[in-house]
């Protein structure tokens, strides 16, 4: 079995191209969607929902059959057809310097996605190496449960209230006791029930060294 190293990689701008535009190319551009990637679908036809998305903007889509130019672009390669000969064809056109996937063959794959749980700024990952998918499904499905929805304006707080903080305090014991009460509980169960007064008061308290 592969060991994989694990890695959250910045795609922002960067042109990730994908072969095929079915059900796993439609799951593949959904996971690659909030990373604000370049996403390139070269595929004669497209899944409906692929459709819509292209019409809006939010990817580009080369109705054709593949060629290996292009991949000129790409950082990274997803070859999503149902047709081995052309994925096979994908793999052989990539460059050493191109990461690709091959969603029909893990083990000819540089690189796999991992079932992922997104809260706004919170990314959790899951993966068991291919061992087992389902089980990584179900353990996206449990943690999607514990990290609920209110966790996205929770770590969005925590991200501003760490700003403050830091330019607050100079390094040292004081900033780390600060942040350390950033993790307070409470402040989670105020974001759940819409108590954001309580939740700022308690970092004002913060910025003054009251509570600590």
């Amino acid at each position: 079995m592969t060991n994989y190293f694990p890695i959250h990689i910045n795609l922002e701008y960067k042109t990730v191209v994908i072969v095929g535009g079915g059900h796993v190319a439609t799951q593949k551009v959904a996971s690659l969607l909030p990373a604000k990637a370049n996403i390139v679908i070269v595929s004669p036809t497209l899944h409906n929902t692929l459709q819509s998305l292209a019409e809006s903007g939010q990817i580009t889509w080369k109705q054709k059959e593949f060629e290996p130019r292009d991949l000129d672009d790409a950082i990274l390669i997803i070859a999503a057809t149902n047709v081995t000969a052309v994925n096979e064809a994908v793999q052989e056109a990539a460059q050493h310097w191109q990461l690709i996937n091959r969603t029909d063959k893990q083990s000819e794959s540089d690189f796999i996605t991992p079932a992922t749980v997104r809260r706004g700024p919170l990314v959790v990952t899951v993966s068991t190496s291919g061992a087992s998918p389902s089980l990584a499904r179900k353990i996206k499905a449990d943690l999607e449960e514990q990290f609920d929805d209110a966790y996205d304006d929770y770590v969005c707080f925590l991200q501003q209230a760490r700003l403050m903080i830091a330019a607050k305090y100079d390094k040292g014991p004081q900033r780390r006791a600060a942040l350390q009460a950033l993790l307070e509980p409470n402040i989670l169960e105020w974001t759940r029930h819409g108590e954001i007064d309580r939740r700022e008061a308690y970092l004002q308290q913060l910025l003054m060294g009251a509570t600590q």
